[in-house]
């Protein structure tokens, strides 16, 4: 009895602070602007061509996304999410694609074949490591790269660089996934970044071959459309744009929020999630009561 009042005590206060937050999550997902067909991205650079079992969100609603409903600091700039539409963002499966692009010009591949991934995961590592102070000191949780989840791979034919890290946060029970794809095009890279949990790599392993099916430059902005007497060259190169690209360029705070985009996780744990937890324990414990004897 005394165990059943402390609990219902607690689910009185955590509805209270659900009732006091701005947002609830299906607030959330009822406002964010799903849509779907043929999506012209970055001013016609690039397009997708969303099947019916993918939609889009733009970068205003992706950035509430990933700020309000996966705990990611606000003000990071996307060309917009691609989420799938048989899962809730939301739950515990829910899963997105975060899209950005990288103008820093045409990236040479003439380093792929060379390039010493187990070393290249080391020095990853030890620079996650060394921005944890400053994570923390933003409010953040300490990251670890666990290593990787599918090694770097890269298709010469159709200039597509593919790898997944694993990835663990502070205080989470479930390692995270960074299912990462870099579309190499004529002045730039356009970045598709899969995040989920650790145990979904096999759905989002297929589920990203999908994506980048119907994720495209448009006619002129493609690899082979460069222009080595007019077009810029970026100063990286294959390997670092698995450690980082452009992200290497910037400070401390900008890496950073280059790594924030690393994770999901539900930032609604004080409201309605946590109540729902505790209502259910009421009702186990309530069932648990009527069936003892006498």
């Amino acid at each position: 009895m005394f165990i059943r009042t402390i609990l219902a005590a607690l689910l009185c206060l955590l509805l209270g602070f659900a009732r006091a937050g701005e947002t609830s999550p299906e607030q959330l997902l009822a406002s964010l602007k799903f849509q779907h067909g043929r999506i012209t991205l970055a001013d016609g650079i690039a397009t997708l061509d969303l099947p019916a079992g993918f939609r889009y969100l733009d970068p205003a609603d992706a950035g509430r996304l990933l700020s309000e409903g996966w705990g990611n600091p606000p003000g990071i700039k996307t060309l917009g999410m691609i989420v799938p539409t048989a899962v809730n963002p939301l739950a515990a499966h829910g899963w997105g694609v975060v899209i950005t692009y990288e103008n820093d010009g045409h990236v040479d591949d003439g380093d792929a074949d060379g390039i010493k991934y187990d070393e290249l995961l080391q020095s990853m590592q030890e620079a996650m490591t060394g921005a944890n102070e400053e994570r923390k000191k933003q409010g953040y949780a300490s990251m670890t790269l666990i290593g990787w989840a599918e090694k770097p791979h890269y298709d010469k034919a159709s200039h597509k660089l593919y790898w997944a890290k694993e990835l663990h946060t502070e205080g989470d029970q479930y390692n995270g996934l960074n299912y990462n794809i870099r579309v190499l095009g004529r002045e730039g890279v356009l970045v598709l970044n899969a995040v989920a949990g650790m145990d979904q790599i096999g759905q989002i392993r297929d589920e990203m071959k999908n994506v980048t099916a119907f994720t495209d430059f448009a006619p002129g902005h493609r690899y082979a459309d460069f222009d080595e007497k007019t077009d810029k060259v970026a100063e990286y190169g294959i390997a670092a744009l698995i450690a980082g690209g452009a992200a290497a360029k910037l400070g401390l705070f900008g890496k950073l929020l280059a790594l924030v985009l690393a994770f999901k996780k539900v930032v609604f744990v004080g409201g309605a999630i946590a109540a729902s937890w505790l209502w259910t324990m009421l009702g186990r414990r309530r069932k648990v009561n009527l069936s003892k004897p006498g």
